[in-house]
């Protein structure tokens, strides 16, 4: 069984940034194929502006749109407690941190606002979503009989990396062509609090992955596309950049 199918035994998958991008075409992809989960809780800064996401939810009955903010720790809190009485006492089986940004900056152009505010957004949020939604991780992981086996069909923390956060990789034409400061760093810095929490979540029976993608044709990405499905054939594996 492919990564993707596991999906199918989730009772719940949480996708933050999914007003566009991979966001959107994730949650499409969950609802569309043939392991789509109970529930899919897309999430969105501004609900009413994301008119793509809330055509894929009249289109599909499994799919509750729910603001959030991820730089807010009180729109946070307030997603947190929102999904919980949408899931009525089960558990969040799936998290997906996928919401991003890329602040565009090189050495001359690079400052100080610039650095925290992808930082913020690249890595300090998914640290600060997941702490808020691990009562509903561990509802999920508690709620399956442990045989030693982590992952989606229990309960998972994935968190969209990517390649230009690896510190080995950059170097040669990766490191001259792409000088994102911002981007860059927020998203090694991503890998890290991905491998802390592995660790952490682990006793707790939650599987914590950092994945990268590829180059996929949306706003922050490239003319590269790859089959997003790609990306499922993992979900079992911890996968690190570092």
């Amino acid at each position: 069984m492919s990564g993707a199918m596991n999906f199918k035994n989730c009772g719940a998958v949480l996708v933050t940034g999914a007003n566009r991008g991979l966001g959107l075409q994730i949650v499409e992809s969950l609802a569309s194929g043939d392991f789509s989960p109970r529930k899919i809780i897309a999430t969105t800064r501004n609900v009413a502006s994301a008119k793509a996401l809330q055509e894929l939810a009249g289109k599909y009955s499994n799919i509750h749109v729910l603001p959030l903010d991820v730089v807010s720790q009180e729109s946070i809190e307030k997603c947190a407690e929102e999904v919980d009485l949408l899931l009525q006492g089960d558990g969040l089986n799936c998290l997906i941190n996928n919401a991003g940004i890329n602040v565009v900056a090189d050495f001359h152009s690079v400052t100080a606002e610039k650095m925290i505010e992808n930082f913020h957004t690249n890595a300090v949020a998914p640290l600060m979503i997941t702490k808020a939604f691990l009562p509903l991780l561990k509802r999920a992981a508690d709620g399956k009989a442990s045989d030693g086996v982590m992952g989606i069909q229990r309960a998972a923390v994935i968190n969209i990396t990517a390649l230009l956060g690896s510190v080995e990789l950059n170097r040669g034409e990766l490191a001259k062509t792409c000088k994102w400061y911002p981007y860059k760093t927020s998203k090694c810095a991503l890998n890290m609090v991905s491998r802390c929490m592995a660790v952490d979540l682990e006793p707790e029976g939650i599987l914590c992955t950092a994945i990268h993608p590829g180059w996929v044709r949306t706003d922050m990405g490239g003319t590269m596309v790859r089959i997003l499905h790609e990306m499922f054939q993992s979900l079992k594996h911890n996968i690190y950049f570092c």
